[in-house]
């Protein structure tokens, strides 16, 4: 990976369409000219490993939250992937959305 590159693994949860928003996902993150790969999808959570800087993930972490029409994110995870000798070891970042959910959920 290059330097100022980050690699984190987003997790989306709400109501989603897997068949409409995964190929949404996917042409976002390459007009963003971001790494990607879609680890799991379901009506329920989508997890997207995503490479690139650090801005250019933040944009698509808006770009989902707002997403296509028939979805509805109510969060987004967002977790450091850092490549070690046997796996990957992640932590916890939340995201701006999350900070927004749950302040407007006191």
């Amino acid at each position: 990976m290059k330097q100022g590159q980050h690699h984190e693994r987003m997790t989306i949860r709400g109501q989603l369409q897997p068949a409409s928003f995964v190929p949404w996902i996917m042409r976002h993150a390459a007009k963003l000219g971001l790494a990607h790969h879609v680890t799991h999808a379901s009506t329920d959570r989508i997890e997207l490993d995503i490479a690139g800087a650090a801005e250019l993930i933040d944009m698509m972490e808006m770009g989902c939250s707002l997403g296509p029409i028939e979805v509805w994110v109510e969060t987004i995870d967002r977790a450091p992937v850092e490549q070690k000798t046997h796996g990957f070891a992640r932590g916890y970042r939340p995201s701006a959305l999350n900070l927004i959910n749950v302040a407007v959920a006191k």
